[in-house]
């Protein structure tokens, strides 16, 4: 493995290689479709992806911490969180290194 991330930009380029939108058409595509799965989790709701995972909104409770240095309890207040699964037949692609 290289370590390399995949940018916006690269999601452009390779949907511009794949469909043949221009490059304009292409990020405008990756830009819309990156907003809507935006809009529809700051509103509460899941996201499924076929063949590749779902996105979900959890709500986490207030609870204690500690900090780790000093050993002094510290309250950690309720937030928001997203949660990623895989899919199995992503969980598969992955195992099988395709």
């Amino acid at each position: 493995m290289d370590n390399r991330t995949i940018t916006r930009a690269d999601l452009a380029e390779a949907v511009y290689e794949e469909v043949g939108l221009s490059r304009n058409e292409s990020s405008d595509l990756v830009e819309a479709v990156i907003d809507e799965i935006s809009d529809e989790l700051v509103k509460g709701e899941n996201v499924k992806i076929s063949s590749f995972g779902s996105f979900s909104v959890r709500e986490k409770g207030e609870r204690i911490g500690r900090n780790p240095k000093t050993g002094v309890e510290v309250p950690i207040s309720p937030r928001k969180v997203l949660v990623f699964r895989a899919s199995h037949v992503l969980k598969d692609r992955i195992n099988s290194g395709e």
